[in-house]
């Protein structure tokens, strides 16, 4: 490798440091509250990092990541992220009875790993990242050992998760035995000898599809969401739903851009048919719950849904729509989770419908930072998630695909019931039924609750002025 190519690869370079630099601490014994003040500045670092690396953009680290424009975003989404539930995670873990030391290694890891499949643009890396990103997460699911719930979630997910990477192994081995090659760019140059799609390639692109569909959560592959958002620690849970899904988003992007995916009707065809289920059911299965960690689960297979909506015409349009669209809702998701960390307390979770009555009342800050989050997850105007919604609806229509833009208008309608009715729970009644905090670090709530308001006030720039982020994705290609 060149001295370029460490260069080039200094955000990724820097998370790999740091989770090794976090054990060092780890054994020599210092506090948790200095390892997460010393992890929040490693983050703050690698975010910085991505700036500094824009003027040899776009770069290629033959064969196995390029980095440009849109990789650069994601992983600026992805380390964004990460900074946020670094900070959220102390008030969550201070009191627990599990050392939290540790966390912070697998949360580097975790996004090391999201990163790498953002660069990805070959089968070993794209591997190599998610395997990086599922061994970490298998962790963290089960991270607090007393709670039944959350050694429940894990060995769900670890052993789905299991089965997903066989899929998509087994898949990979028959694209690679149909075209000979790993790499998404050479893959291309064989599918161009060919009018129709190889069945040996879609017998493994399907196969591929189980494991991609799996970490994505996308119907009919999302039965371990639910159990796994409630039953992870919400600031991980808060990852999941963020970081996690949009490295594995970006990679498929990249891998249906590079080899022209989109003209295949089989395969389209099969991805509507997921857009359409996931929308329909995620919104439906939300409907019926009274866990609010389980509605936002089900909210986000059906927020998944919306994505594949600007996903399927694919071309530039579609690039700028899911950009645009996976940093509200990143900045939503995380506004949402970090209300129910800040409110919950050492024995659980704030998680059933019925503990946020009266909300307002105790917490009105909190109280309408997540009606804030809510109301842009419901896509209401003047929020990050309407504009999300009107280019995703524009991706599509100006695509002709009118059918898939009217179910996702027509989901979002059952979709608001359910973030309405948490509303008016938060606002309703006098009496005092949240449960009380121990306000044993009152410095690091204060810090928390900053963040949520700045995580707030993006939601409503975006809503209210979303040309400014529209400048930096409109140039977006994916090389």
């Amino acid at each position: 490798m060149t001295s370029n190519d460490f260069f080039a690869l200094t955000p990724l370079l820097i998370l790999a440091g740091s989770s090794v630099l976090v054990m060092l601490l780890i054994a020599i014994k210092l506090s948790h509250r200095s390892i997460q003040i010393v992890s929040l500045l490693l983050f703050l670092i690698s975010f910085s990092s991505l700036f500094h690396i824009q003027k040899i953009l776009p770069y290629r680290i033959e064969p196995l990541l390029v980095i440009d424009d849109f990789s650069i975003f994601i992983i600026g989404l992805i380390i964004f992220s990460s900074l946020v539930v670094n900070i959220i995670s102390y008030i969550y873990f201070e009191e627990k009875e599990e050392g939290p030391k540790e966390y912070y290694v697998l949360l580097f890891l975790c996004s090391l790993g999201a990163c790498v499949l953002a660069t990805s643009k070959h089968f070993a890396s794209l591997f190599l990242g998610l395997e990086i990103l599922t061994v970490g997460l298998y962790a963290l699911i089960a991270y607090l050992r007393g709670r039944h719930h959350n050694i429940e979630a894990g060995i769900k997910y670890l052993v789905l998760a299991a089965f997903s990477s066989a899929f998509l192994l087994f898949g990979m081995a028959l694209i690679y035995f149909q075209t000979g090659t790993l790499e998404f760019s050479a893959i291309a140059r064989s599918l161009s000898q060919h009018t129709l799609l190889p069945p040996l390639f879609l017998t493994g692109f399907g196969l591929m599809l189980v494991g991609i569909g799996f970490k994505l959560a996308v119907v009919p592959f999302h039965m371990w969401t639910a159990d796994v958002y409630q039953g992870a620690p919400t600031p991980v849970t808060a990852f999941i739903a963020t970081a996690s899904k949009g490295g594995v988003l970006a990679v498929l992007v990249r891998f249906f851009i590079t080899i022209d995916g989109f003209r295949y009707q089989t395969v389209m065809f099969v991805f509507i048919s997921i857009a359409i289920a996931s929308m329909i059911i995620g919104n439906l299965l939300a409907l019926q719950q009274k866990n609010v960690k389980r509605i936002l689960a089900y909210s986000s297979i059906a927020h998944l849904g919306y994505l594949l909506v600007a996903f399927i015409p694919g071309g530039a349009m579609s690039i700028q729509a899911v950009s645009f669209y996976l940093a509200a809702y990143f900045v939503t998701t995380l506004s949402a989770f970090g209300v129910i960390t800040v409110l919950s307390n050492k024995e659980k979770d704030l998680e059933n419908i019925n503990n946020f009555k009266a909300l307002f009342w105790d917490h009105p800050v909190l109280a309408c930072i997540f009606s804030a989050a809510l109301l842009s997850l419901a896509g209401i105007p003047l929020t990050a998630g309407f504009i999300g919604k009107f280019y995703i609806l524009a991706a599509g229509m100006h695509n002709g695909f009118w059918a898939l833009a009217l179910i996702l208008v027509i989901s979002s309608v059952f979709g608001l019931y359910y973030y309405l009715r948490i509303i008016t729970t938060m606002f309703s009644g006098q009496q005092n039924t949240s449960p009380q905090k121990s306000l044993a670090h009152p410095v690091f709530y204060l810090i928390s609750s900053i963040v949520l308001c700045a995580l707030t006030l993006l939601i409503i720039w975006f809503g209210i002025y979303p040309s400014g982020l529209m400048e930096l994705i409109e140039h977006f290609q994916i090389r």
